[in-house]
């Protein structure tokens, strides 16, 4: 492992992970049909909701019917197709499918409202969209029938709607049917639909398209907020995760033998990529435990499915130690995993492992540009570096850490912003390249925008973020977005939006909302309902505090700072009382 480069002096915060083994030169279906050669008839998926389990063989023959459909309805090359859906087995086959045929899959958050849904169909020029009936208070085909009122009347014709003009399938499925039932509008096409259009593309074909794919194309458009108020549409390539999910299988120790339980959702990278593509990159089984995530439903499959690994955010994994059934429930099998998506704090690193019998659990650190994963703690890691740091980075990847004064890199032990180079770098923001030479600057290096400081050995310490980035169980949140919601109210002069600390969600939103002069106040309850129907439900406020004022500088910038250490006083002296 190289600790020091030309021009960079010993003893500062520069590492570069081991050259070996080198980088996979491959694409994801190449990678993944040889794998499914080698364990056939080895589980592949087991879909516990749905009860439904295939091997690789018939994981391979579902995957290829998709594809067939998908290039039957006229799918290239370089098409966008989206997805919005929680966990299931489908949305498995459609990532691989896509993959397949060289399609770009776009990951939509099945939590988003309406004006969050049509924004990425428009933004991401989506072509195809793949969607379930309903989650929680979100039914999908009564939204996008808003956007699309043809969908009532056009009976599975190509889609054709000047403010969507890209956009010409919407398949609707099912989890709970085999074949994905009938869609609610004539509009929509069936999952059944799909497969009965592969008979017009022989095996040939699909293998003929397959064979054109280079392993630096575009694969997955991944949306990250962004701190204009909008999210930012990632670009991956097959090289980008592909090989961050095969290093990852490396360090965990990952082979043909692990069973990964996933509660963590497919939209994320943490699941598309450290779940899906971690266990098809070494013949792992993937067990999907839930749908969405419940604690007790993954305590089930644990067991049910004797997994030996586990991923997930801290939030999950607290809630799955203080469920009712946590006592009862036999976790023996478990080995390792990686715990990522938020600080994790070294006591519930120690409970997992005692508690939940995961002795080999990690710590992993990343963000979506960088595929997602910079940096793994290592399994024969003393327990100080296990729960103190988020380890080192993974192979043929540069990290730096530069004084945000001057971008000079800093002496060991120095705190600064964390930044990085390498094959997993995104290729860019869709439809935003200002945005992109902001990222990543002319010297290759992606500046995260996270403060941090390494030891000698490369071992990195989170310490604080540089910008305003809310985690709240996993999910980054940026101020933005919801101050510019909450400005829309008619009431609402002036708001900005800290994240103050929660001991379970890691933080909590809070918003400050000054009203203009002679406005009734509204309740706090009437402005969260307010959020609500315009954005997910983790981007509600928690608190929600009407003010006179906000601490300002002397040339009338909001001082978040200030605001934060205020409201935290403030919470504590409420606990206290």
């Amino acid at each position: 492992m190289k600790v020091e480069k030309a021009g960079i002096p010993p003893r500062h915060s520069y590492f570069r992970g081991e050259d070996e083994p080198p980088l996979l030169d491959s694409t994801i279906p190449a990678h993944f049909q040889a794998m499914a050669r080698c364990f056939a008839q080895r589980e592949a998926v087991a879909a516990v909701p749905q009860q439904r389990r295939l091997s690789y063989a018939e994981l391979t023959k579902e995957v290829d019917d998709a594809a067939r459909g998908l290039m039957a309805l006229g799918y290239c090359q370089g098409d966008r197709i989206g997805i919005c859906s929680t966990n299931n087995l489908e949305w498995v086959v459609i990532q691989m499918a896509c993959a397949r045929i060289g399609a770009i899959l776009v990951n939509i958050n099945p939590a988003y409202r309406l004006p969050e849904l049509a924004y990425a169909l428009r933004h991401a020029e989506l072509q195809g969209l793949f969607t379930i009936p309903a989650f929680r208070s979100s039914n999908y085909p009564a939204m996008l029938a808003e956007l699309l009122p043809e969908l009532a009347v056009s009976h599975g014709a190509e889609l054709k709607n000047s403010d969507l003009p890209h956009l010409r399938h919407i398949i609707c499925y099912d989890p709970k049917e085999r074949y994905g039932g009938e869609p609610p509008l004539p509009g929509l096409l069936s999952w059944a639909a799909l497969l009965a259009r592969a008979d017009e593309i022989s095996q040939t074909q699909l293998e003929r398209r397959t064979a054109t794919l280079r392993p630096d194309e575009v694969v997955n458009i991944q949306y990250t907020s962004g701190t204009t108020g909008h999210p930012k549409a990632v670009m991956l390539s097959h090289t980008n995760i592909l090989n961050n999910a095969w290093f990852s299988a490396r360090i965990l120790g990952f082979s043909e033998n692990d069973r990964l339980c996933v509660p963590v959702p497919f939209y994320h990278c943490f699941g598309t990529v450290l779940a899906t593509l971690l266990c098809f990159s070494c013949g792992a089984c993937l067990v999907i435990a839930c749908d969405h995530f419940e604690a007790g439903q993954v305590l089930a499959a644990i067991e049910q499915e004797r997994c030996t690994a586990i991923h997930g955010v801290p939030t999950m994994f607290i809630a799955e130690l203080e469920h009712a059934a946590a006592q009862r429930s036999d976790t023996n099998t478990l080995r390792t995993g990686i715990m990522a998506g938020a600080p994790c704090p070294p006591s519930l690193m120690r409970r997992v492992m005692a508690d939940m019998h995961c002795p080999e659990i990690i710590i992993g650190y990343g963000q979506t540009e960088a595929s997602p994963l910079t940096h793994l703690t290592r399994r024969d890691d003393n327990l100080r570096r296990r729960t103190l740091t988020v380890g080192r980075n993974l192979p043929h990847q540069e990290v730096k850490i530069v004084a945000v004064e001057n971008n000079e890199i800093v002496a060991i032990g120095q705190v600064g912003e964390i930044c990085f180079r390498g094959y997993h770098l995104m290729r860019g923001y869709y439809r935003d390249p200002e945005a992109t030479a902001r990222a990543i600057d002319q010297e290759g290096w992606l500046h995260s925008g996270d403060l941090g400081s390494m030891d000698e050995h490369g071992y990195l310490s989170i310490t604080g973020r540089l910008k305003d980035m809310i985690i709240r169980g996993g999910e980054n949140i940026y101020p933005a977005e919801i101050e510019e919601v909450l400005f829309g109210h008619p009431a609402v002069a002036q708001v900005a939006v800290i994240g103050v600390p929660d001991d379970y969600w890691g933080e909590e939103i809070m918003a400050w909302v000054a009203v203009h002069a002679g406005v009734e106040p509204p309740e706090a309850p009437e402005l969260q309902d307010y959020c609500r129907a315009r954005l997910a439900h983790f981007k509600i406020p928690k608190y929600i505090w009407l003010v006179d004022e906000f601490p300002l500088t002397v040339t009338g910038k909001i001082q978040k700072f200030k605001m934060r250490r205020q409201a935290i006083a403030a919470l504590q002296n409420q606990e206290n009382q």
